[in-house]
């Protein structure tokens, strides 16, 4: 049996970082991935991840197919756009959540892989307080905490991502590994650049 890790046209972990940045479009193709990946929660309360997932990914794409040469990695897309003569900062805001997203999913699947006895739900809603939580008001809060209790349990969840399970394991946390490399990465660069101002 294949692994979920397997389906998917891109890992994290297959994503070029140069001294340029983080490929564009190799990064959008792994971040599809994780979209995919909220299908096997296998509840519809996480549609709102999703759709602000692909709704930021076509922001990026966008503005990659629109100026290429100046959007091939993602720190140039952030640092060309905007300039004088454009109007907006539309993918840089879409990639700063978007991280924000990434970041979420990296600690609840993190928190997974460390305890393997504490079910997803309170994975992913530590998860939330310590990332998303603090950006949204108290609507969106209360969505999410709908879907935070409507994860399915761990067992479950791991059996959907393939087996045999060591080869889940082994793939999870190389892909784990190399997108928390990409958010520190992205989310330093913001910082340092102070490229969330307004977001």
């Amino acid at each position: 049996m294949s692994t979920y890790f397997e389906t998917v046209k891109k890992s994290y972990a297959d994503v070029p970082i140069t001294e340029e940045g983080i490929d564009t479009s190799q990064f959008l193709e792994a971040t599809e991935g994780v979209v995919k990946l909220f299908d096997l929660l296998g509840n519809s309360a996480f549609a709102l991840v999703q759709t602000d997932m692909n709704g930021n990914v076509k922001k990026i794409r966008d503005r990659f197919l629109a100026s290429p040469v100046h959007s091939n990695t993602l720190e140039k897309l952030v640092a060309s756009e905007g300039k004088p003569g454009e109007k907006g900062r539309t993918a840089s805001e879409g990639l700063m959540w978007l991280v924000r997203g990434l970041d979420f999913t990296a600690q609840a699947l993190r928190r997974s892989t460390k305890d393997k006895n504490e079910e997803l739900s309170t994975s992913f809603s530590k998860a939330y307080e310590g990332s998303l939580r603090q950006y949204h008001n108290f609507v969106v809060k209360g969505a999410f905490s709908l879907a935070m209790k409507a994860c399915p349990y761990r067992a479950d969840f791991y059996k959907k991502l393939g087996s045999p399970p060591e080869k889940v394991e082994e793939e999870l946390h190389r892909w784990l590994d190399a997108l928390e490399k990409i958010v520190a990465r992205l989310q330093d660069f913001y910082v340092k650049g102070n490229y969330a101002k307004g977001f």
